[in-house]
């Protein structure tokens, strides 16, 4: 699997020096056009929820390189380091944020964190999920390693990391999980949580020029067709308007769940699809509450298919999405689970989890992008 190795984000400012323009904040307060420099833009409370978050993020590093206080060091640092990279971090600035990146970086390509199968779930117990995590960090991050050795440590860890990805999709599986991934490489079903970390991995490979196979992300759309709750309308060549399930054959639609097949549909290149359409639709007439279940998991995915989706659903959405964070956000910059199995994950997967989801506007990340 070759691998080509750029600076994106260098590309990105370079093409940004371009065509600078004033611009206007989001509460409608313009920026004086005489710096186009000093005024591209005015930092609002969502650019400063984000800077304490990342900021609480580097603060609770270990000396190591780990960001993590629970359990699954290396997976809550993959996503760390995501979290830093969304605000427009680069592991190669001489910041204390820089410096924190590239430690964390270097922290999560020990050799002892991924086996010779290349599989990164078993040295923290984060499993397939974890895998996904870790693997979609790589792919963000390639070509943007602090130097050239980090970048070379990357690309020689991606390419059996994708590798598994594609493996573990191919084992033998009921019809209807057939195309998706669950808890282990080996396993022989599949549920809609644990394939779309492996998807969006999938998709930002394909965005740094990795040749993934066309059947794979074919088979992962059966898959999603099998999650879908909506049943056909009559003609067949349309679903009721509906929400996804954690596992093929339930009927029950979740808002974690929907957000997640939403974002997996629009990974897949299907942002046309009545499957899209209709979970948006039932994202507007069920909007998330903080006391959902696995609620910093659902946002996540939320704020990013809602803002893909465009029009009227980024408008009701990334309203939500600012009320829920901004008024949930700790005076260290951190977030916590209000209960439930993600208050046992920690603060650190809830407030990387929150920075993904606030960020979205920034466009940094590849996986941000349609």
């Amino acid at each position: 699997m070759n691998i080509p190795r750029f600076n994106r984000r260098a590309t990105l400012r370079a093409a940004l020096a371009t065509c600078l323009v004033p611009m206007v904040r989001r509460h409608g307060q313009k920026c004086c056009a005489d710096d186009p420099y000093a005024t591209l833009y005015i930092a609002d409370a969502v650019d400063q929820a984000v800077k304490n978050g990342v900021r609480y993020l580097a603060k609770v590093q270990k000396e190591g390189g780990a960001i993590n206080d629970r359990s699954h060091q290396v997976a809550m640092t993959a996503l760390a380091v995501m979290a830093m990279a969304s605000i427009g971090t680069q592991p190669s600035e001489s910041t204390e944020l820089g410096k924190s990146m590239m430690h964390a970086i270097d922290f999560v390509l020990l050799p002892r964190h991924q086996n010779q199968q290349g599989y990164f779930g078993d040295s923290d117990g984060s499993r397939m999920y974890g895998h996904g995590i870790i693997t979609l960090m790589l792919t963000e991050v390639l070509g943007m390693g602090a130097t050239v050795q980090q970048n070379a440590r990357i690309h020689a860890a991606l390419v059996p990391a994708l590798q598994l990805i594609l493996t573990a999709q191919k084992m033998p599986k009921p019809e209807s999980h057939r195309g998706g991934w669950r808890y282990t490489p080996t396993s022989h079903d599949s549920d809609l949580s644990a394939s779309v970390w492996q998807l969006m991995a999938l998709r930002s490979a394909k965005n740094d020029g990795v040749d993934v196979p066309g059947e794979a992300i074919e088979q992962a759309i059966d898959y999603l067709r099998e999650s879908y709750t909506g049943r056909p309308k009559p003609g067949g060549k349309e679903f009721e308007n509906s929400g996804f399930s954690y596992t093929p054959g339930s009927y029950q639609p979740t808002f974690t769940m929907t957000s997640a097949g939403l974002l997996a549909m629009q990974v897949c290149g299907l942002y046309d699809s009545p499957m899209v359409t209709g979970a948006g639709e039932w994202l507007l007439q069920h909007p998330p509450q903080l006391n959902e279940r696995f609620f910093f998991y659902g946002i996540y995915y939320y704020a990013q298919g809602m803002h893909q989706m465009g029009g009227k659903y980024a408008k009701v959405a990334e309203p939500i999405v600012d009320r829920l964070l901004l008024d949930s956000q700790s005076e260290n910059g951190s977030w916590q689970a209000s209960g439930g199995e993600e208050r046992n994950v920690g603060m650190v997967y809830a407030t990387s989890l929150a920075v993904l989801s606030l960020s979205v506007r920034y466009h940094y990340l590849p996986i941000y992008q349609r």
